[in-house]
């Protein structure tokens, strides 16, 4: 293998002609000063033309000096705190303002930019630490505040459930502080769209966020692999619910329900809460989409290599069996375990560098994950594993040629084809469950079956 190999290299320029580069002229430093006047002599008699005269020519001084700017002052950076233009309400009872922390602010820092000097910044402080401690904060967080004929209002919003709100009364001199619930607001939408270049950027188009657009990919993750299933044409809805604050930014989704048809074939789900309290997602019949496997173990990923009983070795060089299926991503992308069980080992083996190797509940069945660049948090030998927990992230270790997950599926011990492996049936709902599910369920999937609405943005 040569030196070089898989090494990133950059462009070397170098002037190698020998020759002195020719010096620049050096430019012309502009003048601004201004031309020497020379004041006519003034006759004696009489001080008030004097007088005018030189009022005159400080005015012409002022005037000019007013109109020319330094260059090399305006090329000096300055700081200065400013205080920000307080908006007034239609009716003029109340006035507001807030400022975002930046990296490395401080809540005396961001009061200030609010208008308070630095000794009522430290007093609000104070007031605030007996309900919480402004030392907590973090960049992207906002101060508001809002004057008002009742006093001043300072609030702090410190996750999407608490605000921390601090006052001065009118008249008084004490800051007071308390924590208060914040509003949370619910809505539901309609989402659809075609697949044209990539799942995310279709869904992006049709209003979902990312954190949905996954949710949809883990509900159908057992049936399709989005990693090589994925064609141009593909449709999707969705019906999902919102919670937002009183800033309009969303907390979390939930999808009610969904349909997803993948090179022709049509699949639905929807959200059930069971009679124990487990929610899940069914299809139309009440079987669940939860299967025994993941078609795959990492997300959005391609391909790089097939299952081969004869492959040419991309390091080795020479030919041998390639008993799993590459997913070639970039470094540091979560790999998730396909199925429940227990990690086996989880350590250095030789050319597949660092591996994690599960055990699942079909004790027949072993899954091999090579060449991570580190493993999930508490993955050690004999951890017990939920089906789609972290179990490591994508590297190349060992010997590899770029990040890629090296994935196999072992049956009895011998290495099987994990894209062609047959997955056990769905477990149905409970039977005394059954109509109480159809009711619940059979709207929200009767409204997939229509024409999908155009992007309902909420």
């Amino acid at each position: 293998m040569p030196k070089n190999f898989n090494h990133d290299f950059s462009d070397r320029f170098a002037n190698g002609n020998g020759n002195a580069r020719k010096r620049a002229k050096k430019p012309r430093r502009l003048n601004f000063s201004l031309p020497k006047l020379t004041m006519p002599r003034l006759p004696r008699p009489g001080i008030f033309p004097v007088v005018g005269a030189l009022v005159g020519f400080a005015f012409i001084m002022l005037f000019i000096s007013s109109g020319g700017e330094d260059v090399n002052a305006r090329s000096q950076p300055h700081e200065e705190w400013l205080t920000p233009e307080l908006t007034l309400a239609a009716d003029g009872s109340s006035q507001k303002s807030q400022t975002t922390l930046q990296p490395g602010d401080n809540a005396v820092s961001a009061l200030m930019r609010l208008g308070f000097d630095r000794s009522t910044s430290h007093n609000i402080i104070t007031a605030a630490n007996s309900s919480y401690k402004l030392k907590n904060i973090r960049a992207g967080k906002t101060f508001k505040r809002a004057d008002s004929e009742a006093g001043i209002e300072v609030s702090y919003n410190i996750d999407a459930l608490q605000r921390l709100q601090m006052r001065l009364p009118a008249g008084e001199k004490t800051w007071q502080a308390e924590l208060v619930k914040r509003k949370v607001y619910t809505r539901q939408r309609i989402s659809s769209g075609s697949i044209e270049d990539s799942l995310f950027s279709s869904a992006a188009r049709a209003g979902m966020d990312q954190r949905t657009t996954m949710n949809l990919v883990d509900i159908f993750a057992w049936d399709i692999d989005f990693a090589r299933d994925m064609r141009s044409g593909d449709s999707f809805q969705v019906i999902y619910e919102e919670r937002f604050d009183d800033e309009g930014r969303t907390l979390e989704s939930s999808i009610l329900a969904a349909k997803f048809v993948n090179q022709g074939r049509e699949f639905l789900a929807a959200r059930y809460e069971q009679a124990n309290g487990k929610v899940d997602y069914f299809d139309p019949d009440g079987k669940s989409m939860r299967k025994a496997y993941l078609k795959a173990p990492v997300k959005f990923s391609r391909i790089s290599s097939r299952f081969r009983l004869k492959r040419k070795h991309p390091v080795l060089g020479y030919t041998r069996a390639h008993r799993g299926v590459d997913y070639a991503s970039p470094s540091g992308t979560p790999v998730h375990s396909i199925g429940d069980g227990y990690v086996t080992f989880a350590g250095w083996k030789g050319g597949y560098g660092r591996i994690v190797q599960i055990r699942h509940n079909n004790r027949n069945h072993t899954t091999f994950y090579a060449h991570l660049r580190k493993y999930g948090k508490g993955i050690k030998k004999g951890v017990r594993i939920r089906q789609g927990r972290v179990i490591g992230y994508v590297g190349m270790s060992g010997l590899a040629t770029g990040p890629h997950l090296h994935f196999e599926f072992r049956s009895r011990g011998r290495a099987v084809n994990p894209l062609t492996i047959k997955h056990p049936p769905a477990k149905p709902i409970e039977k005394a469950e059954k109509e109480h599910f159809l009711q619940q369920t059979a709207p929200l999937l009767g409204s997939l079956k229509q024409p999908p609405t155009q992007y309902n943005w909420g």
